[in-house]
Formats: C-alpha cells, sequence, structure tokens
C-alpha cells in the first residue's frame, strides 16, 4: 500500500543526515549543466539504504514502487531500486520477472544517476537477459540517445561476464565505444577489466584489435588490473 511507501521514506528522513546532504550533490555533479542536475538528496548512506530495503521489500507492491521510484530524492529512487533487485532475486516466477523487467524500463528515465544504474541493471535486466538468452533488449537500450540507457546496456552485461559469458560486453563496449561522455568511457573500461579478470586472455585479444582506437580513458580503465610492464606496454602503443 502506498502507507509502506510513506513509512519508507520517513524510514529514509529519519535516517537523513545534513553533512552528507551537503556532500553529495558535489560527489554526484548536480551542478547547472552536469549529469545529475536538479537531483535532491537528503544525506542517507547505501548500506542505511539497504536496511531500509531490506524492511519493506516484500511490503510494498510493484505498482505503489512507481511514487518511491519517480521521486525527486535521491535515496527515494536508490531505496526503490534496491527493493526492485530484491524482489527479482527473490521470485522464481517468470511471469512476475516480466513484469519487474518491464517496470525497470517503463521507469528508467528516472534511473538517471551512475549509482543509480550500476546498483540495479545487472542484477534485473542483466540477468534476465542471460537466463533467456536474449540481449536484445540490452542492444535497444544502447541504440538510444541517451546516457543513462547506453550506461544501462553495458552494465548489464556485468552478468554475463559473472557466467563466462563476454561476446554482448564486447559488442556494446564497441557499439558505444566513442560516445563522448567520460561516463561511457569507464564503464566500458571497467567492464572490459572485469571481463579480464575472469579471462585475462580475452581481454588482451580484445585490447590487441582495438586499443590504439580506445578513448585513453576507457583503455586506463580496462587495463588497470594487467601485468605492469602488459599495461605499459598498451599505454605506449608498443603492442
Amino acid at each position: 500500500m502506498l502507507i509502506e511507501v510513506e513509512k519508507t521514506k520517513s524510514a529514509l528522513q529519519f535516517l537523513a543526515n545534513p553533512e552528507k546532504a551537503a556532500f553529495y550533490p558535489k560527489f554526484f555533479k548536480t551542478g547547472k549543466g552536469e549529469y545529475g542536475e536538479h537531483d535532491i538528496f537528503i544525506g542517507v548512506t547505501v548500506p542505511e539504504q539497504r536496511k531500509v530495503a531490506k524492511e519493506f521489500w516484500n511490503k510494498i507492491a510493484l505498482r505503489e514502487l512507481s511514487e518511491l521510484l519517480t521521486s525527486e530524492v535521491h535515496e527515494h529512487r536508490l531505496t526503490a531500486l534496491l527493493i526492485l533487485v530484491m524482489k527479482f532475486e527473490k521470485t522464481n516466477n517468470a511471469a512476475e520477472k516480466m513484469q519487474i523487467v518491464e517496470f525497470y524500463l517503463n521507469h528508467k528515465n528516472f534511473i538517471n544517476n551512475w549509482d543509480l544504474v550500476d546498483t540495479s541493471c545487472y542484477k534485473i535486466l542483466g540477468r534476465y537477459c542471460f537466463e533467456n538468452e536474449d540481449s536484445s533488449i540490452l542492444f535497444a537500450l544502447a541504440d538510444e540517445e541517451v546516457l543513462w540507457s547506453k550506461r544501462i546496456a553495458i552494465v548489464s552485461t556485468m552478468y554475463f561476464i559473472k557466467k563466462g559469458e563476454f561476446e554482448v560486453t564486447k559488442s556494446l563496449s564497441l557499439k558505444n565505444m566513442h560516445y563522448p561522455h567520460d561516463l561511457m568511457h569507464k564503464a566500458n573500461g571497467w567492464l572490459l577489466r572485469e571481463m579480464g579478470k575472469v579471462n585475462e586472455q580475452e581481454l588482451v585479444d580484445f585490447l590487441k584489435t582495438h586499443y590504439k582506437t580506445m578513448p585513453r580513458t576507457a583503455l586506463r580503465y580496462a587495463i588497470e588490473k594487467l601485468d605492469e610492464e602488459l599495461r605499459q606496454d598498451f599505454l605506449r602503443g608498443k603492442i
């Protein structure tokens, strides 16, 4: 019921910290023209939000969660996504999983900062696409001219990587490798690095083909965990 949504908001407000509320807008780039412009923070840490989500996840119906996920308050939206992840992970019903995926996609305009994306997408969309052997949702998101849709697409492949599947990650990283925003350069490099942590040779082979044309930030992220000599060879273009 919506009363549970209001209880969730009250629980978050009780945990609000004015000092953190003053710091977070700078950290999440809410200044004029920045990617988080207009976002509002009340100053609740992620571990505290997880505790609130754990308390309320099974008390709030999916249709009522929209009230929380469309809030202008950042912590409301993140807590809503944490609840959504719990709902997805705790059901074995295929129809319910599909409903959660549709809910996520219908609210993607409110999943509009990197932490909101990174905390939720691979656990819902990534898992759903992997288990259904259909990554078309991710490729459709990657085609949208919206930074957050593109980031959702590539970060969702984290689930594929954890399962030892790398082709979707490689394809999507190339698809938006030269998208101008550095949050995409970082995301592409990060996911490639995660691929390398599971299978270093896959990463090295990929980089040998593409590293000279990759944005420098993406390359630096991708090679961060490699042997120092190999890392320097990539940076100096000696491979």
